[in-house]
């Protein structure tokens, strides 16, 4: 499967943001590989404890695109989202994803 691709200004395709919604949550470790693969700037994802993906969209659209993906892949949403405050700063549960992927 083709990675994520950006459009010539570096936003998320429609394409792109499409796939997120569908991706089937049983595969959400390579879904927030792909995500971080395109998130911008690199710098603004961190992974805490090796339990927790933590993305910052710094106010830029392209990432609250993204976001708002992974929030409308509403089973994905709903198993992995941990927490979300003011500024754009999102928690992530990379421990239950892989639990998951694993069959536990």
């Amino acid at each position: 499967m083709k990675g994520f691709t950006l459009d010539a200004d570096g936003y998320p395709t429609d394409e792109t943001l499409e796939r997120i919604e569908q991706w089937p949550p049983d595969d959400a470790i390579r879904l927030c590989e792909n995500v971080v693969s395109i998130w911008w700037p690199d710098a603004s994802y961190t992974t805490w404890g090796k339990r927790w993906l933590q993305l910052h969209t710094n106010g830029w659209s392209g990432n609250e695109d993204l976001i708002c993906s992974l929030q409308n892949n509403s089973v994905f949403w709903l198993m992995y989202w941990e927490s979300s405050r003011r500024g754009g700063h999102h928690t992530l549960d990379l421990e239950k994803m892989k639990r998951l992927a694993k069959g536990e």
